[in-house]
Parts: structure tokens; sequence; C-alpha cells
């Protein structure tokens, strides 16, 4: 493995041991929401530009990182914004970090996986190089597949 590698696979390890050790967790919660709703809907009211940024980012890194609590924020950006402005959020917002947890552990992992399974990955190489983001949208619409695993 690569010294880039090696600073990626190191980012999001410590990515992960951050949210774990600071129990980031806690504030992925319905209970905390109900606590901080009306704060959330005030600061939405005075500045709704910044809360759908940050919401994004929020959701973003929470699947791209594959950490437990996308549910929750989908069912808080229902609330925050809205039905169908909050669907249209989460969707991109999911999206673009299935993608990057996608892209990361591609990235990461390509040449160990390639070594052990090379000759089984053949079809899905070559449609992954023909088709890749129709075969990403695909899985990523199935929900029997995990953000971490596609």
């Amino acid at each position: 493995m690569n010294s880039k590698k090696i600073t990626v696979l190191s980012i999001i390890v410590l990515l992960v041991v951050v949210f774990v050790v600071f129990d980031l967790s806690q504030f992925l919660t319905i209970e905390y929401f109900k606590l901080q709703k009306a704060a959330i809907n005030e600061f939405y009211q005075q500045k709704p530009l910044e809360t759908v940024v940050l919401y994004s980012l929020i959701y973003i890194a929470v699947t791209g990182l594959s950490l437990p609590g996308a549910a929750v924020l989908t069912l808080i950006g229902g609330a925050i914004f809205g039905l169908w402005f909050g669907v249209l959020i989460v969707s991109f917002a999911s999206t673009i970090g299935a993608t990057c947890a996608f892209l990361g552990s591609r990235y990461v992992l390509r040449e160990s996986i390639q070594k052990k399974y090379g000759e089984r990955l053949k079809t899905i190489n070559a449609g992954i190089k023909k088709d890749g983001a129709s075969y990403l949208f695909t899985l990523r619409l199935l929900p029997i597949f995990p953000f971490f695993l596609i």
C-alpha cells in the first residue's frame, strides 16, 4: 500500500475513532432531535442555506463513513425541511455519501481485493468500466446492500 492510500485510510480511521471516542452518535438520535427541535427550526428560519449545507455535510459524512445514524438523519431531514424538500436533500446527500464510500473503499482496497478475487471480478470490473455510474446508482437504490459494502 502506498503512502497516499495509507493517508486516506488513516483519515477514515481517525474520523471513525473520533465519532466513537466522543460518542457523537448521541447527537444522531430522535431524543436529541426532540430536545433541540425548536433551536434547529429557529436556525433554519434564520439561515436556511446554511442549515441545508450543514445538514447535507453531516449526512454525507455519516453515509460516507458508514456510521450509524443515517436512518435517523433521514427522519430528521423530513421533520426540518418537509417531505418533498427533505426527500430531495436526503437523496442527494445519501448518494454523494455512498459515492464517497464507494470511491474511498475502491481506492484503498482495490489492489488487495483484485489480488484475492481477480478472476471472479473480471465481469464486474468490465461492467463498472463500461457503465460505472449505472452500476453504482442501481446498487445504491437496493436497500439490501449497505453503503460500506457498495
